[in-house]
């Protein structure tokens, strides 16, 4: 392995040695967001659990175990179903918001995709069901069952669409986002540590962010930096570094021949 040589590290944007005050940075965990999600989550699930309790008020309405005074079956069956919606739909919106304070990772695929889209599953618990029992009950009138069904269909596509979060942020993303990344000037790829073992052998790097990197002809993250920042994030602490992985780095940071 190539010798570790003092780095003198310089800003990308006023060019200025911040050697010293680059020193400071501590790659990986600085980029992990902070904020208090616990209420947020509680909120959603307390609103979601209530949510639930409405779809069932509605389905002893519809089969006449229970009546709200004077009130017609169809308006006390709306009214229930009106209140199931309101309650997913900003269970939803504090979920996706706990969501971006303190994301899930992308590297479970199937987990991220859950994560980020439980609001439409709720919905989906929280609506289905009736419309489906609706159709089947055999005791309601035909303007009842059409009337119902279709409040309940249009409640479930709002639900639904207000429970997707159509701009999902991981984990991965506030790593990118919020560090100031370092390179070289011969190559390719940026680097969320100084002390990346890709870097030993450079004298100088260059300070900014991931836009500017990618302005200055970086195509990405180093593999070594994306998997020591991923173990990170798991709150594992590596003290061995596969050999593969400092290949594959070191590679990536010798200058394109021409």
């Amino acid at each position: 392995m190539a010798e570790k040589k003092q780095k003198r590290i310089v800003s990308a944007d006023t060019g200025k040695d911040v050697t010293k005050k680059a020193r400071t940075k501590v790659s990986g965990k600085g980029a992990t967001p902070t904020g208090s999600t616990g209420g947020l989550r509680f909120g959603a699930i307390f609103l979601w659990v209530l949510a639930i309790a409405c779809e069932v008020m509605a389905l002893m309405v519809l089969w006449g175990k229970i009546s709200i005074g004077s009130i017609p079956m169809l308006y006390s069956l709306i009214g229930f179903l009106v209140l199931d919606l309101i309650f997913v739909v900003i269970g939803s919106q504090l979920w996706k918001k706990a969501n971006h304070i303190k994301p899930a990772s992308e590297k479970n695929k199937f987990t991220f995709w859950l994560w980020n889209n439980l609001g439409f599953i709720v919905s989906v618990i929280a609506f289905m069901p009736i419309i489906i029992l609706i159709l089947v009950n055999k005791d309601a009138d035909k303007k009842t069952k059409a009337i119902a069904t279709a409040v309940a269909v249009v409640a479930l596509a709002v639900g639904g669409l207000t429970g997707i979060d159509w701009n999902p942020v991981s984990q991965e993303d506030f790593i990118e986002a919020s560090e100031d990344v370092f390179w070289t000037s011969g190559g390719t790829k940026y680097h969320t540590s100084q002390d990346c073992s890709s870097l030993n052998r450079s004298e100088e790097l260059v300070l900014g962010s991931v836009e500017q990197a990618t302005e200055a002809g970086k195509t990405g993250l180093c593999s070594f930096c994306e998997k020591r920042d991923a173990k990170a994030l798991e709150g594992e602490e590596s003290n061995t570094i596969k050999l593969e992985d400092i290949v594959d780095s070191i590679e990536e940071e010798l200058p394109i021949a021409n």
